[in-house]
């Protein structure tokens, strides 16, 4: 039997209902170094956005080197060669950082079906601070993914989240978010109590049962967009601790958080993820509201693989994979990958 797709295998879980799934692969494109780059550097110069807040300007400490390649499409014997694993964009605004990172993955053609409906999961946790202070995801990182699936052909673009300070309308509003996703024509979803479906996991243990949001289950294509930052309970909340906000029932991950977070990932599997590293929030997680603890990277990563991309994002922190408990049972149950020094790992350098 081949693969079925990350909404068959939902709704094979959920209803029983018949498979679907396009995709289409897209050449890659963009300036690639060729040295090798540590996982972080100082931070690049300032967005030109409204408004913007001063924050900390000091990078971490490296924790060690990981090899780029250069962009070709095909080996000395002809031989088309594979797209990269993580594809990492550093320095320039938040638009230019995710066009560059999802054309170097094959451009959003490649995940984006035409007269598909998509949803785009961000992080917009909490109402109480705009996006400079690092709690939600940035909104113009939102702005440009709604933009681009558009682009590619998609029928409806919505974005949601469920915060857990605040009314949902006032973290969409407060965040920024609302504003750069309608402006790109995408809607603004509020998540209603009475939409949410009993859903088994049938290869979970710990979490064998959640009550994941409808739309989430249906959607053809789910973009998950989470912000890179210090959390008090999993040290950092990344791309697969970002999908608790389709569940309803979010406590009952935290009686064992690192296997439930990777029960919950086998069965929400989205199509493409993209970690905001515009700024990064170091302390205070998840809600912040210290500008002292933000720092600014200018960077975005973005991956098919959910696990490489949050194994990546732990360099951010001056941390490795194995120091987050759901990253280590999630490559144990085969959901991905955190082996980095074996990962096709391709950065762009967009301000040099």
């Amino acid at each position: 039997m081949g693969k079925i797709s990350r909404r068959d295998f939902l709704k094979i879980a959920a209803a029983g209902t018949e498979a679907m799934a396009l995709s289409a692969l897209l050449d890659a494109c963009g300036k690639m170094l060729t040295t090798s780059l540590p996982p972080r550097e100082q931070p690049a110069a300032s967005l030109q956005s409204p408004n913007p807040e001063s924050t900390s300007e000091t990078a971490p400490a490296s924790s060690g080197t990981i090899q780029t390649t250069t962009e070709t499409t095909s080996d000395s014997t002809g031989t088309p060669l594979l797209p990269p694993d993580i594809v990492v964009t550093r320095g320039g605004e938040p638009e230019a950082l995710v066009r560059q990172a999802i054309a170097a993955l094959g451009g959003m053609e490649k995940f984006i079906p035409r007269g598909a409906n998509v949803v785009v999961k961000p992080n917009i946790c909490v109402a109480y601070h705009t996006y400079e202070y690092a709690a939600t995801t940035n909104p113009w990182v939102v702005g440009t993914l709604v933009k681009m699936c558009f682009e590619a052909g998609a029928a409806s673009v919505k974005v949601m989240d469920y915060p857990f300070g605040g009314t949902q309308q006032e973290a969409y509003e407060i965040s920024g978010i609302k504003e750069q996703v309608e402006a790109a024509g995408g809607e603004m979803t509020n998540m209603l109590s009475y939409k949410y479906v009993t859903t088994q996991i049938p290869t979970a243990k710990a979490l064998k049962t959640t009550d994941v949001y409808e739309d989430i289950l249906k959607a053809d294509v789910l973009i998950n967009v989470p912000i890179a930052k210090q959390h008090s309970s999993s040290r950092l909340t990344l791309g697969m601790k970002n999908l608790m906000g389709v569940i309803q029932n979010r406590g009952a991950l935290h009686m064992n958080l690192g296997q439930s977070i990777a029960d919950l990932n086998a069965l929400i599997k989205p199509q493409l993820t993209v970690v905001d590293a515009v700024r990064i929030l170091t302390g205070n997680g998840p809600t912040g509201g210290d500008l002292a603890d933000v720092m600014k990277l200018d960077t975005v990563i973005a991956s098919q693989d959910i696990v490489a991309a949050d194994s990546y994002a732990t360099s951010l922190f001056g941390m490795k994979p194995e120091d987050l408990d759901y990253i280590v049972i999630g490559t144990g149950m085969g959901l991905g990958r955190s082996d980095l020094q074996n990962l096709n790992i391709q950065v762009i350098q967009l301000d040099g």
